[in-house]
């Protein structure tokens, strides 16, 4: 006779942790959005990534006794690829990416580019979605379909601006 397997977790096995670090998640992904200034849209967006590293790590890990003498500390990231050993890119990726924030958090408007901070939000939103997939739970409305579409200019009002002369 087999033993069954027992079932994945579900949305319903969740500890309640998870479900406010994703809302945290999603609520600093949401002030990267709209953040004018380079460096902060860049910190937040990391944070929006740590915060979902933290959901996934309050619904997966498993504290460990403290063991007598020195405990060696780990970070989110090295903790997120022991836990989610699929999601060790990801854990790589933004691991890299704690010096540039601590620069931007700092205060240093040459600490990342427009670009990158750009790419974060976008890779934060990834992320963002995968974990909560992981998790068994419906991803939630990508950044870019979020964002309003910019109203084509009617043809008429581009013609009367070009036939102007300076």
């Amino acid at each position: 006779m087999t033993t069954p397997t027992p079932p994945l977790p579900g949305p319903f096995d969740l500890p309640a942790a998870t479900y406010a670090y994703l809302e945290r998640a999603a609520t600093s992904l949401r002030e990267a959005i709209t953040a004018r200034e380079v460096p902060l849209r860049y910190a937040l967006a990391h944070v929006a990534a740590l915060r979902t590293t933290a959901a996934l790590l309050a619904a997966r890990a498993t504290p460990v006794r403290a063991r007598r003498g020195r405990q060696v500390q780990k970070n989110a990231w090295v903790l997120l690829a022991e836990v989610a050993p699929e999601l060790g890119e990801w854990a790589a990726f933004f691991s890299a990416g704690a010096g540039k924030r601590a620069a931007a958090e700092a205060g240093s408007a040459r600490a990342v580019t427009e670009r990158e901070a750009d790419d974060l939000v976008r890779d934060s939103d990834r992320f963002l979605g995968v974990v909560e997939e992981l998790l068994g739970l419906t991803r939630h409305v990508p950044v870019e379909e979020q964002l309003p579409c910019p109203v084509p200019e009617p043809a008429a009002a581009r013609t009367r601006r070009t036939d102007r002369v300076a």
